[in-house]
Protein backbone atom coordinates (compact mmCIF):
# COMPACT_ATOMS: atom_id res chain seq x y z
CA UNK A 1 0.00 0.00 0.00
CA UNK A 2 1.17 3.64 -0.67
CA UNK A 3 1.76 5.77 1.72
CA UNK A 4 -1.62 7.38 3.67
CA UNK A 5 -2.66 10.69 3.08
CA UNK A 6 -2.99 13.06 6.11
CA UNK A 7 -5.95 15.47 6.34
CA UNK A 8 -7.25 18.35 8.23
CA UNK A 9 -10.58 16.55 9.32
CA UNK A 10 -13.44 18.38 9.34
CA UNK A 11 -16.35 17.63 11.75
CA UNK A 12 -19.56 18.96 9.55
CA UNK A 13 -23.28 18.93 11.78
CA UNK A 14 -25.96 17.54 9.82
CA UNK A 15 -30.02 17.35 11.16
CA UNK A 16 -31.35 13.89 10.41
CA UNK A 17 -35.00 15.35 11.18
CA UNK A 18 -34.50 17.80 8.10
CA UNK A 19 -34.16 14.62 5.96
CA UNK A 20 -37.44 13.48 4.60
CA UNK A 21 -37.90 10.34 2.01
CA UNK A 22 -40.94 8.89 0.08
CA UNK A 23 -42.17 5.74 1.40
CA UNK A 24 -41.41 4.19 -1.70
CA UNK A 25 -37.61 5.74 -1.82
CA UNK A 26 -36.02 2.41 -0.86
CA UNK A 27 -37.45 0.91 -3.88
CA UNK A 28 -37.36 3.08 -6.95
CA UNK A 29 -34.40 5.61 -5.58
CA UNK A 30 -36.81 8.71 -5.17
CA UNK A 31 -34.10 11.33 -4.01
CA UNK A 32 -34.96 13.07 -0.47
CA UNK A 33 -35.95 16.37 0.08
CA UNK A 34 -33.34 18.16 2.60
CA UNK A 35 -35.33 21.45 4.32
CA UNK A 36 -31.66 22.54 6.34
CA UNK A 37 -29.49 24.31 3.83
CA UNK A 38 -26.50 23.64 5.96
CA UNK A 39 -27.54 19.58 5.87
CA UNK A 40 -28.06 19.75 2.44
CA UNK A 41 -24.19 21.43 1.90
CA UNK A 42 -22.83 19.17 4.15
CA UNK A 43 -24.42 16.27 2.57
CA UNK A 44 -23.42 17.36 -0.96
CA UNK A 45 -20.09 18.24 -0.60
CA UNK A 46 -19.44 14.27 1.57
CA UNK A 47 -21.44 13.00 -1.89
CA UNK A 48 -18.86 14.22 -4.20
CA UNK A 49 -15.82 12.94 -2.07
CA UNK A 50 -17.59 9.23 -2.91
CA UNK A 51 -18.36 10.19 -6.12
CA UNK A 52 -15.62 11.63 -7.36
CA UNK A 53 -12.69 11.10 -5.60
CA UNK A 54 -11.11 8.01 -4.04
CA UNK A 55 -11.01 9.58 -0.17
CA UNK A 56 -13.01 8.10 2.65
CA UNK A 57 -16.35 10.19 4.84
CA UNK A 58 -17.60 9.10 8.18
CA UNK A 59 -21.38 9.06 8.51
CA UNK A 60 -23.92 8.01 11.08
CA UNK A 61 -25.84 4.80 10.58
CA UNK A 62 -28.26 3.34 13.28
CA UNK A 63 -26.15 1.10 14.04
CA UNK A 64 -22.87 2.57 14.41
CA UNK A 65 -20.73 5.27 12.50
CA UNK A 66 -19.56 3.64 9.35
CA UNK A 67 -16.52 5.02 7.31
CA UNK A 68 -17.40 4.75 3.60
CA UNK A 69 -16.13 4.36 0.08
CA UNK A 70 -17.17 3.51 -2.96
CA UNK A 71 -17.80 0.14 -3.04
CA UNK A 72 -16.95 0.05 -6.94
CA UNK A 73 -13.63 1.97 -6.54
CA UNK A 74 -9.97 -0.14 -5.40
CA UNK A 75 -8.91 2.69 -4.42
CA UNK A 76 -11.67 4.17 -2.20
CA UNK A 77 -11.93 0.92 -0.95
CA UNK A 78 -8.28 0.93 -0.18
CA UNK A 79 -8.02 4.12 1.77
CA UNK A 80 -10.46 2.34 4.00
CA UNK A 81 -8.16 -0.55 5.14
CA UNK A 82 -5.57 2.26 5.65
CA UNK A 83 -7.58 4.70 7.63
CA UNK A 84 -8.66 1.94 9.79
CA UNK A 85 -5.45 -0.21 9.66
CA UNK A 86 -7.99 -3.15 8.62
CA UNK A 87 -6.75 -6.34 7.55
CA UNK A 88 -7.58 -6.36 3.82
CA UNK A 89 -8.87 -10.03 3.56
CA UNK A 90 -11.73 -8.50 6.00
CA UNK A 91 -15.02 -8.20 3.27
CA UNK A 92 -17.01 -5.00 3.81
CA UNK A 93 -20.52 -4.43 3.86
CA UNK A 94 -21.70 -2.25 0.72
CA UNK A 95 -24.29 -0.08 1.43
CA UNK A 96 -27.01 1.17 -0.97
CA UNK A 97 -29.85 3.63 -0.85
CA UNK A 98 -32.69 1.54 -2.73
CA UNK A 99 -32.73 -1.78 -4.85
CA UNK A 100 -33.11 0.41 -7.90
CA UNK A 101 -29.67 1.50 -7.11
CA UNK A 102 -28.71 -2.31 -6.37
CA UNK A 103 -29.73 -2.95 -9.82
CA UNK A 104 -28.40 -0.17 -11.68
CA UNK A 105 -25.28 0.16 -10.10
CA UNK A 106 -24.32 -3.61 -9.16
CA UNK A 107 -25.94 -5.84 -11.32
CA UNK A 108 -26.06 -3.36 -14.58
CA UNK A 109 -29.54 -3.73 -14.98
CA UNK A 110 -30.91 -0.09 -16.03
CA UNK A 111 -34.51 -0.73 -17.61
CA UNK A 112 -35.90 -3.08 -15.82
CA UNK A 113 -39.51 -3.23 -15.34
CA UNK A 114 -41.17 -2.44 -12.03
CA UNK A 115 -42.45 -6.18 -11.65
CA UNK A 116 -39.08 -7.11 -11.98
CA UNK A 117 -37.31 -4.56 -9.01
CA UNK A 118 -36.23 -7.90 -7.21
CA UNK A 119 -35.09 -9.93 -9.67
CA UNK A 120 -31.34 -10.09 -8.59
CA UNK A 121 -32.31 -10.90 -4.47
CA UNK A 122 -33.48 -14.67 -3.80
CA UNK A 123 -36.98 -15.03 -2.40
CA UNK A 124 -35.70 -16.38 0.87
CA UNK A 125 -34.59 -12.66 1.64
CA UNK A 126 -38.06 -11.44 0.29
CA UNK A 127 -40.01 -11.38 3.60
CA UNK A 128 -37.06 -10.11 5.42
CA UNK A 129 -36.44 -7.13 3.28
CA UNK A 130 -39.89 -6.47 2.71
CA UNK A 131 -40.28 -5.56 6.44
CA UNK A 132 -36.66 -4.91 7.47
CA UNK A 133 -35.08 -2.89 5.26
CA UNK A 134 -34.66 0.45 5.26
CA UNK A 135 -32.75 -1.18 8.54
CA UNK A 136 -29.96 -2.87 10.28
CA UNK A 137 -30.22 -5.78 8.67
CA UNK A 138 -27.57 -7.30 5.83
CA UNK A 139 -27.87 -9.89 3.33
CA UNK A 140 -25.51 -12.11 1.40
CA UNK A 141 -26.22 -11.73 -2.52
CA UNK A 142 -24.20 -13.44 -5.23
CA UNK A 143 -21.44 -11.27 -7.17
CA UNK A 144 -22.88 -10.57 -10.53
CA UNK A 145 -21.17 -12.41 -13.45
CA UNK A 146 -17.78 -11.62 -14.35
CA UNK A 147 -18.86 -9.27 -17.52
CA UNK A 148 -21.65 -7.23 -15.97
CA UNK A 149 -19.73 -7.41 -12.33
CA UNK A 150 -18.93 -3.70 -11.34
CA UNK A 151 -18.20 -4.28 -7.60
CA UNK A 152 -14.66 -3.79 -6.46
CA UNK A 153 -12.86 -7.12 -5.57
CA UNK A 154 -11.47 -5.86 -2.64
CA UNK A 155 -14.92 -4.96 -1.44
CA UNK A 156 -16.00 -8.43 -1.48
CA UNK A 157 -12.44 -9.95 -0.84
CA UNK A 158 -12.40 -11.79 -3.98
CA UNK A 159 -15.67 -14.36 -2.73
CA UNK A 160 -18.10 -15.26 -4.59
CA UNK A 161 -20.71 -13.84 -2.50
CA UNK A 162 -21.12 -9.51 -1.29
CA UNK A 163 -22.81 -8.27 1.76
CA UNK A 164 -25.84 -5.88 1.20
CA UNK A 165 -28.34 -3.55 3.13
CA UNK A 166 -30.11 0.00 3.46
CA UNK A 167 -29.25 1.77 6.50
CA UNK A 168 -32.63 3.24 8.18
CA UNK A 169 -30.66 6.61 9.20
CA UNK A 170 -31.98 9.21 7.02
CA UNK A 171 -28.08 11.13 6.92
CA UNK A 172 -26.86 7.35 5.75
CA UNK A 173 -29.58 7.10 2.89
CA UNK A 174 -29.16 10.28 1.68
CA UNK A 175 -25.29 10.44 1.62
CA UNK A 176 -25.49 7.63 -0.42
CA UNK A 177 -28.78 8.66 -2.30
CA UNK A 178 -27.09 12.31 -3.72
CA UNK A 179 -24.17 10.18 -4.82
CA UNK A 180 -25.56 7.60 -6.44
CA UNK A 181 -23.29 5.79 -5.29
CA UNK A 182 -22.88 1.62 -3.32
CA UNK A 183 -20.98 2.74 -0.51
CA UNK A 184 -18.56 0.23 1.31
CA UNK A 185 -18.49 1.20 4.95
CA UNK A 186 -17.21 -0.93 7.80
CA UNK A 187 -17.43 1.02 11.50
CA UNK A 188 -15.51 4.17 11.40
CA UNK A 189 -13.22 2.78 14.30
CA UNK A 190 -9.54 2.11 14.62
CA UNK A 191 -9.59 -1.85 13.81
CA UNK A 192 -10.00 -3.77 17.06
CA UNK A 193 -11.27 -0.84 18.84
CA UNK A 194 -14.81 -0.46 20.34
CA UNK A 195 -17.13 0.69 17.40
CA UNK A 196 -18.34 4.34 17.43
CA UNK A 197 -21.24 5.82 18.05
CA UNK A 198 -20.90 9.57 18.47
CA UNK A 199 -18.58 11.69 16.04
CA UNK A 200 -16.71 12.07 18.53
CA UNK A 201 -15.25 8.32 18.89
CA UNK A 202 -15.28 8.99 15.12
CA UNK A 203 -12.77 12.25 15.52
CA UNK A 204 -10.83 10.40 18.21
CA UNK A 205 -9.44 7.75 16.07
CA UNK A 206 -9.42 8.93 12.87
CA UNK A 207 -8.46 12.52 13.17
CA UNK A 208 -5.90 13.42 10.10
CA UNK A 209 -6.84 10.60 8.17
CA UNK A 210 -10.00 10.95 6.85
CA UNK A 211 -11.11 14.91 4.93
CA UNK A 212 -14.92 15.13 6.42
CA UNK A 213 -16.79 13.15 9.49
CA UNK A 214 -20.84 14.00 9.39
CA UNK A 215 -22.11 14.62 12.90
CA UNK A 216 -25.61 13.24 13.12
CA UNK A 217 -25.51 12.57 16.78
CA UNK A 218 -26.28 9.47 18.26
CA UNK A 219 -26.58 6.02 16.88
CA UNK A 220 -29.81 4.65 17.86
CA UNK A 221 -29.19 1.18 17.62
CA UNK A 222 -25.74 0.96 19.38
CA UNK A 223 -24.23 -2.48 17.75
CA UNK A 224 -23.57 -3.14 14.04
CA UNK A 225 -26.69 -4.71 11.48
CA UNK A 226 -27.69 -8.10 11.70
CA UNK A 227 -26.21 -10.07 8.86
CA UNK A 228 -27.81 -13.55 7.24
CA UNK A 229 -27.24 -15.89 4.56
CA UNK A 230 -30.12 -17.01 2.53
CA UNK A 231 -28.51 -18.62 -0.25
CA UNK A 232 -27.98 -22.37 1.65
CA UNK A 233 -30.31 -24.49 3.17
CA UNK A 234 -31.26 -24.12 6.47
CA UNK A 235 -30.01 -20.44 6.54
CA UNK A 236 -27.36 -18.76 8.60
CA UNK A 237 -27.35 -16.01 10.97
CA UNK A 238 -23.73 -15.07 10.57
CA UNK A 239 -23.49 -12.32 12.91
CA UNK A 240 -26.37 -11.19 15.58
CA UNK A 241 -26.86 -7.17 15.18
CA UNK A 242 -30.05 -4.82 15.33
CA UNK A 243 -32.56 -7.20 14.99
CA UNK A 244 -32.76 -10.72 17.13
CA UNK A 245 -32.36 -13.64 15.64
CA UNK A 246 -36.07 -13.89 17.13
CA UNK A 247 -37.45 -10.81 14.44
CA UNK A 248 -35.23 -12.93 11.58
CA UNK A 249 -37.22 -16.60 12.46
CA UNK A 250 -40.72 -14.82 13.00
CA UNK A 251 -40.33 -12.20 10.25
CA UNK A 252 -38.46 -14.55 7.77
CA UNK A 253 -41.37 -16.82 7.18
CA UNK A 254 -41.36 -21.08 6.82
CA UNK A 255 -37.60 -20.93 5.22
CA UNK A 256 -36.06 -18.75 8.16
CA UNK A 257 -37.53 -21.37 10.79
CA UNK A 258 -34.98 -23.50 11.20
CA UNK A 259 -32.24 -20.63 11.02
CA UNK A 260 -29.07 -21.65 12.24
CA UNK A 261 -26.37 -19.30 14.11
CA UNK A 262 -23.07 -19.35 13.20
CA UNK A 263 -21.07 -21.43 16.15
CA UNK A 264 -17.60 -20.77 14.68
CA UNK A 265 -14.89 -19.63 17.80
CA UNK A 266 -11.91 -19.17 15.85
CA UNK A 267 -11.03 -18.95 12.47
CA UNK A 268 -7.51 -19.87 10.66
CA UNK A 269 -5.08 -17.39 9.42
CA UNK A 270 -5.83 -18.68 5.45
CA UNK A 271 -9.71 -19.41 6.03
CA UNK A 272 -11.85 -16.78 3.59
CA UNK A 273 -14.67 -15.28 5.75
CA UNK A 274 -18.09 -14.09 4.21
CA UNK A 275 -18.93 -10.78 6.72
CA UNK A 276 -17.17 -9.10 8.97
CA UNK A 277 -16.60 -9.90 12.34
CA UNK A 278 -15.85 -13.54 12.39
CA UNK A 279 -11.99 -13.38 11.77
CA UNK A 280 -9.61 -10.78 13.88
CA UNK A 281 -9.61 -9.04 17.26
CA UNK A 282 -12.76 -7.02 17.44
CA UNK A 283 -14.09 -4.47 19.96
CA UNK A 284 -11.70 -4.18 22.54
CA UNK A 285 -10.31 -1.30 24.75
CA UNK A 286 -7.19 -0.90 25.52
CA UNK A 287 -7.59 -1.74 29.19
CA UNK A 288 -8.19 -5.41 29.99
CA UNK A 289 -11.85 -6.70 29.95
CA UNK A 290 -13.49 -9.11 31.94
CA UNK A 291 -16.51 -10.69 30.85
CA UNK A 292 -19.04 -11.95 33.99
CA UNK A 293 -21.16 -14.61 32.22
CA UNK A 294 -24.97 -14.87 33.79
CA UNK A 295 -25.75 -17.98 35.22
CA UNK A 296 -28.94 -20.03 36.18
CA UNK A 297 -28.28 -18.75 40.11
CA UNK A 298 -30.79 -15.91 40.51
CA UNK A 299 -30.02 -15.09 44.02
CA UNK A 300 -28.34 -11.56 44.33
CA UNK A 301 -26.84 -11.92 47.37
CA UNK A 302 -24.75 -15.00 46.27
CA UNK A 303 -23.78 -13.10 43.06
CA UNK A 304 -22.76 -10.15 45.12
CA UNK A 305 -20.43 -12.11 47.10
CA UNK A 306 -19.18 -14.23 44.02
CA UNK A 307 -18.45 -10.72 42.63
CA UNK A 308 -16.13 -9.44 45.76
CA UNK A 309 -14.10 -12.77 45.27
CA UNK A 310 -13.65 -12.22 41.46
CA UNK A 311 -13.07 -8.87 42.24
CA UNK A 312 -10.46 -9.52 45.03
CA UNK A 313 -9.04 -12.29 42.76
CA UNK A 314 -8.23 -9.42 40.08
CA UNK A 315 -7.04 -7.03 42.11
CA UNK A 316 -4.25 -9.78 43.69
CA UNK A 317 -3.60 -10.87 40.22
CA UNK A 318 -2.54 -7.53 38.46
CA UNK A 319 -1.00 -5.21 41.12
CA UNK A 320 -0.11 -2.52 38.41
CA UNK A 321 -4.14 -1.65 38.46
CA UNK A 322 -4.97 1.65 39.93
CA UNK A 323 -8.19 2.50 38.50
CA UNK A 324 -11.45 0.25 37.93
CA UNK A 325 -14.78 0.34 35.86
CA UNK A 326 -17.54 -1.83 37.00
CA UNK A 327 -20.40 -1.76 33.90
CA UNK A 328 -23.39 -3.28 35.48
CA UNK A 329 -26.71 -4.78 34.25
CA UNK A 330 -29.15 -6.73 36.85
CA UNK A 331 -27.48 -7.87 39.96
CA UNK A 332 -24.71 -5.64 40.30
CA UNK A 333 -26.63 -2.55 39.87
CA UNK A 334 -26.45 -1.37 43.41
CA UNK A 335 -23.49 -2.37 44.24
CA UNK A 336 -21.00 0.14 46.34
CA UNK A 337 -16.96 0.56 46.11
CA UNK A 338 -17.66 0.46 49.95
CA UNK A 339 -18.72 -3.03 49.83
CA UNK A 340 -15.70 -3.98 47.14
CA UNK A 341 -12.36 -5.00 50.04
CA UNK A 342 -9.07 -5.28 49.39
CA UNK A 343 -8.96 -2.85 46.56
CA UNK A 344 -6.62 -0.88 48.06
CA UNK A 345 -5.76 2.57 46.49
CA UNK A 346 -7.45 2.13 43.22
CA UNK A 347 -9.68 4.40 42.22
CA UNK A 348 -13.65 3.07 40.63
CA UNK A 349 -15.88 4.00 38.44
CA UNK A 350 -19.29 2.06 38.89
CA UNK A 351 -21.58 2.73 35.82
CA UNK A 352 -24.97 0.55 34.67
CA UNK A 353 -25.36 0.22 30.86
CA UNK A 354 -28.78 0.12 30.96
CA UNK A 355 -31.62 -2.63 32.33
CA UNK A 356 -33.09 -3.70 29.28
CA UNK A 357 -31.99 -5.04 25.92
CA UNK A 358 -32.28 -2.20 23.81
CA UNK A 359 -30.77 0.17 26.66
CA UNK A 360 -27.92 -2.11 26.78
CA UNK A 361 -27.41 -2.55 23.36
CA UNK A 362 -27.02 0.73 22.57
CA UNK A 363 -24.84 2.28 25.84
CA UNK A 364 -22.46 -1.21 25.23
CA UNK A 365 -19.71 0.68 22.85
CA UNK A 366 -19.94 4.21 23.92
CA UNK A 367 -19.53 3.04 27.75
CA UNK A 368 -16.78 1.05 26.80
CA UNK A 369 -15.44 4.01 24.96
CA UNK A 370 -15.80 6.38 27.74
CA UNK A 371 -13.88 4.08 30.54
CA UNK A 372 -11.33 3.21 28.42
CA UNK A 373 -10.41 6.95 26.46
CA UNK A 374 -11.53 9.18 28.91
CA UNK A 375 -11.33 7.74 32.46
CA UNK A 376 -8.74 5.92 31.61
CA UNK A 377 -9.26 3.07 33.62
CA UNK A 378 -6.77 -0.01 33.95
CA UNK A 379 -9.12 -2.74 34.17
CA UNK A 380 -13.26 -2.85 33.22
CA UNK A 381 -15.70 -5.54 34.63
CA UNK A 382 -18.59 -6.18 32.64
CA UNK A 383 -21.80 -7.65 33.88
CA UNK A 384 -23.42 -9.82 30.55
CA UNK A 385 -26.54 -10.82 30.37
CA UNK A 386 -28.63 -13.93 28.73
CA UNK A 387 -27.79 -14.43 25.03
CA UNK A 388 -31.58 -14.06 23.95
CA UNK A 389 -33.02 -11.26 22.22
CA UNK A 390 -30.08 -8.16 22.38
CA UNK A 391 -28.58 -10.37 24.33
CA UNK A 392 -27.03 -12.81 21.65
CA UNK A 393 -25.13 -9.40 19.62
CA UNK A 394 -24.52 -7.84 23.22
CA UNK A 395 -22.82 -10.78 24.59
CA UNK A 396 -21.09 -11.47 21.16
CA UNK A 397 -19.48 -7.98 20.87
CA UNK A 398 -18.31 -8.59 24.60
CA UNK A 399 -16.77 -11.59 24.19
CA UNK A 400 -14.77 -10.01 21.44
CA UNK A 401 -13.44 -7.24 23.86
CA UNK A 402 -12.96 -9.53 26.36
CA UNK A 403 -10.48 -11.60 24.12
CA UNK A 404 -12.84 -14.28 26.02
CA UNK A 405 -11.73 -13.13 29.17
CA UNK A 406 -14.77 -14.64 30.68
CA UNK A 407 -15.80 -15.69 34.33
CA UNK A 408 -19.18 -17.47 34.99
CA UNK A 409 -20.72 -15.11 37.45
Amino acid sequence: MSTQKLFDTKVLRVKPESIKFSPNAFLDGSLPTILDPNTEVALREAARIIRDTDDTVAFPTETVYGLGGSSLNDDSVLNIYKAKNRPSDNPLISHISSIDQLNRKIYGDTNLHPSELLKHIPKSYHNLINTLWPGPLTILLPVPPHDTNTLSKLTTADQPTFAVRIPSNPVARALIALSDTPIAAPSANASTRPSPTLASHVYHDLQGKIPLILDGGACKVGVESTVVDGLCSPPLLLRPGGFTYEDIRYVGGEFWANCKVESTKSVKADEKVRTPGMKYKHYAPSAKVVLLLPSDDKDKEKKLELFKQLFSKEIHDNPGVQKIAILTTKYLDNIKDSELENYKNCDLIIKTLGHDGEEIQANLFAELRQVDETDKVDLIFVEGIPEEEEGLAVMNRLRKAAANNCIAF
